[in-house]
C-alpha cells in the first residue's frame, strides 16, 4: 500500500474535523444566538398570530391562539416582566444557592487537596481507574473542573513514571463525562432541573423537576463510566501514547503537614454533618419527612441544595482551619465572594435565556411546537424507549456544534419537555436523555471552550500535539460513554427502575 493510499482516510478525517471546526467558529456566543431566538420567537408570534395559527390544549381542550409579542398585550407583556422572568426563573436562585459552597470549598484549597490525596496514594494498575472516576465527580467545581484535574493528573502521571499526556486525556473525558453521571449532586443539576421545570409550564403543567431526579442512573451512570474510561485509558490510548520521551521533570509534591490536617478536619466535618441530617430526617414526625412518614418524595429531597450548601461551607471551613487557609472573618468573605464571581458569565447568558424561555411560553410558540411534534409522533406510531435514544442521538449531534450544555438544554427543553410529556414521559427521563447524548460528544468537538486549554496543558509536555491528536485520544472514551450509558438507559428502562427518587420514566 503506497504513503499516497493510506493518507487519504488522515486527510478524510482531518476535512472533516475542519469542516466542523469552520461551522462552528461561524456560530457566534451563547448570548448572541439567544438574542437571535429572542428575536425570531418576537417576529414569529407577530407572523403567526397574524395568520390565527391555533392548537388544542392537551389538557383542558381549549383552542388556545398564538399570540403576538408585537402585539399591545405583547409590549405590555415585556416591559412589565423583564424583571420577573430574570429574578423568577427556576435555576438562578439554586445555581446562585449552591456555588456559594462549592466556589468555597475550591477557592479555599479543599477540592484541589483531595484530588491529590487520592491520586498519589493509590496502586499502579488503578491510576486510569481513579483518574477517570475522580475527573468525573471533580465536575462538582464545574468548568474549574478542566483546569484543576487534567494538569494535576499529568503530573501524577509522570511522577509515576507514566505518560503525562495519558493523564491529561483521560481527566479531560473524565470531567467531560461528569455532565451526564456522577455521585454527587452539582450545580449543574439544578440549572437542568429548573429549564425542565419552566418548560412543563408550557403545557400548563405544575410538576417540579429537582435536583436529584437523575440521581440513581448518575450514581450507576458514573461507575459505569469510569470502568469504561478506565479500561479504554488501559487498553486504547496509553499503548497509543507510548512512553514519555519529553524532557518535562514536574512532579507532584505530597501533601503538606497542614494539608493533611485540612482534609482530617474536613472528613470530620462531612462525617458529623451527614450523620445529624440522617438522624433529624430518620426521627418520627421529622419535618423533614412527608405526610405519610417517608422520604420520597419529601422536604428533604426538594430542599437538597441549603443542605449541600451547608455541607460544602461547613467541610470548607474546617480545612481552611485546619490548614490555616483562613484566620479571620474576612478570609471567608473573600472566598465567598471569588466563588460568586466565577458565575457572572451564567448571569450574563442565563438572563437572556430567561427572556427566550418566557416568550417562548407566554407566545403560546412553545405549546403550538409541542402538540404538533407529539401528534406527528404519534402519526408515526413512535413510542417506547426508541424516542428516548432518539433524544440521545440528537443532542450528541447537535453538541458537536454548541457546546455549552446547559445552554443548550434551554433551546431544547422547551421543544422536547412538552412534547414528550403528552406521550407519557416523564421530564427528568427526556432531560436524563439530553445530558446522556450532551456528555459523549462535548470531549470531541474543537468548538469545546476547554479544548484549547487542554491542548494547552499536552504541548507543555510535549508542542508537536496538535488539536487533531486530542481529538483523535478522546474519540474512543466519546463512543465508550455514548454506548455505555445509552445501554444503561436501556437496562433501566427495561428493568423499571426509577432514575431518581420517586421518579420513573413515565408520568403517573
Amino acid at each position: 500500500m503506497d504513503a499516497d493510499t493510506t493518507s487519504r482516510p488522515t486527510r478524510r478525517r482531518t476535512r472533516f474535523l475542519d469542516l466542523i471546526e469552520w461551522i462552528g467558529n461561524k456560530l457566534p456566543e451563547p448570548m448572541i444566538i439567544f438574542l437571535w431566538l429572542i428575536g425570531i420567537i418576537v417576529v414569529g408570534s407577530a407572523a403567526l398570530a397574524a395568520a390565527g395559527v391555533s392548537v388544542t390544549h392537551p389538557d383542558s381542550g381549549e383552542n388556545v391562539p398564538v399570540q403576538s409579542l408585537l402585539s399591545g398585550d405583547g409590549l405590555q407583556f415585556i416591559l412589565e416582566n423583564t424583571v420577573s422572568n430574570f429574578v423568577g426563573f427556576a435555576p438562578v436562585g439554586t445555581v446562585l444557592t449552591i456555588m456559594l459552597g462549592i466556589g468555597l470549598a475550591d477557592k479555599i484549597g479543599l477540592l484541589e487537596a483531595l484530588i491529590r490525596a487520592v491520586m498519589l496514594n493509590i496502586p499502579l494498575w488503578l491510576l486510569p481507574y481513579a483518574v477517570f472516576f475522580i475527573a468525573n465527580a471533580a465536575i462538582i467545581a464545574a468548568d474549574a473542573a478542566f483546569l484543576i484535574v487534567p494538569p494535576l493528573a499529568a503530573i501524577v502521571y509522570r511522577t509515576l513514571g507514566r505518560n503525562p499526556l495519558v493523564g491529561i486525556v483521560s481527566a479531560f473525558a473524565g470531567s467531560s463525562s461528569g455532565y451526564g453521571s456522577g455521585l454527587v449532586i452539582t450545580s449543574i443539576d439544578p440549572i437542568l432541573a429548573g429549564l425542565s421545570t419552566e418548560a412543563v409550564t408550557i403545557i400548563g403543567g405544575t410538576l417540579e423537576v429537582t435536583a436529584v431526579d437523575n440521581y440513581y442512573f448518575m450514581v450507576v451512570a458514573a461507575i459505569v463510566c469510569t470502568l469504561v474510561g478506565g479500561s479504554v485509558t488501559r487498553w486504547i490510548v496509553e499503548p497509543r501514547f507510548g512512553t514519555y520521551e519529553g524532557q518535562h521533570t514536574a512532579t507532584a509534591e505530597p501533601l503538606r503537614a497542614e494539608e493533611k490536617r485540612g482534609l482530617v478536619a474536613a472528613g470530620a466535618a462531612a462525617v458529623a454533618f451527614i450523620v445529624l441530617i440522617a438522624t433529624v430526617a430518620l426521627l418520627p414526625g421529622s419535618p423533614m419527612q412527608n405526610d405519610a412518614g417517608g422520604l420520597v418524595p419529601s422536604p428533604l429531597l426538594s430542599g437538597v441544595v441549603p443542605v449541600l450548601l451547608v455541607f460544602f461551607t461547613l467541610t470548607a471551613l474546617a480545612y481552611g482551619a485546619g490548614a490555616r487557609k483562613i484566620s479571620r472573618g474576612r478570609d471567608v468573605v473573600d472566598h465567598f465572594a471569588e466563588a460568586v464571581g466565577s458565575m457572572r458569565h451564567f448571569l450574563v447568558v442565563i438572563f437572556f435565556i430567561s427572556q427566550f424561555s418566557a416568550y417562548f411560553t407566554w407566545s403560546n410558540i412553545g405549546l403550538w411546537v409541542s402538540v404538533n411534534g407529539a401528534e406527528a409522533l404519534i402519526a408515526m406510531n413512535a413510542s417506547g424507549i426508541g424516542l428516548l435514544v432518539g433524544v440521545v442521538a440528537v443532542s450528541a449531534l447537535i453538541t458537536l456544534l454548541i457546546t455549552s450544555g446547559t445552554g443548550l438544554w434551554a433551546i431544547l427543553a422547551p421543544i422536547f419537555v412538552p412534547m414528550f410529556m403528552q406521550l407519557g414521559f416523564h421530564p427528568a427521563a427526556v432531560q436524563m436523555a439530553y445530558r446522556i447524548g450532551d456528555s459523549s460528544t462535548s470531549m470531541v468537538t474543537p468548538l469545546m471552550p476547554y479544548m484549547i486549554v487542554i491542548l494547552g496543558f499536552m504541548r507543555e509536555w510535549d508542542p508537536r500535539q496538535g488539536l487533531g491528536n486530542l481529538i483523535s485520544a478522546t474519540l474512543p472514551y466519546a463512543i465508550g460513554v455514548f454506548v455505555a450509558q445509552t445501554g444503561l438507559l436501556l437496562v433501566f428502562y427495561w428493568a423499571g427502575l426509577p432514575l431518581g427518587p420517586g421518579v420513573g420514566f413515565h408520568l403517573e
